[in-house]
């Protein structure tokens, strides 16, 4: 068997990775406050508050649970949203709960 057989998975999951490292490095270079803030309080009014619900009931605070870089306070709801820009947990009126992926 060839010399290269044998290399050249270990070039493509090198590859892959480096792939995936620049990409989570550049999310969370480029990823502000605003930008989550902003995510969560349309995802807020569109999906979660209800009739009533305006972006202007979002505040935004240093994350309150493990793994949380910014916790978004809409009205009842509160969204807890890690360094990449991902909701990792959320809870309300209804309790808390993790979101499904």
């Amino acid at each position: 068997m060839p010399g290269w057989v044998w290399w050249v998975p270990l070039g493509l999951a090198t590859l892959v990775g480096a792939l995936l490292a620049f990409r989570y490095g550049w999310i969370a270079a480029t990823i502000t406050e605003t930008d989550v803030i902003n995510a969560m309080a349309s995802r807020y009014v569109t999906q979660d508050g209800g009739p009533g619900a305006t972006a202007g009931d979002c505040v935004g605070l240093a994350g309150q649970v493990d793994g949380a870089w910014i916790t978004v306070r809409c009205g009842p709801r509160v969204y807890h949203v890690n360094r990449f820009g991902r909701l990792i947990a959320t809870s309300g009126a209804d309790g808390f709960e993790r979101p499904s992926t």
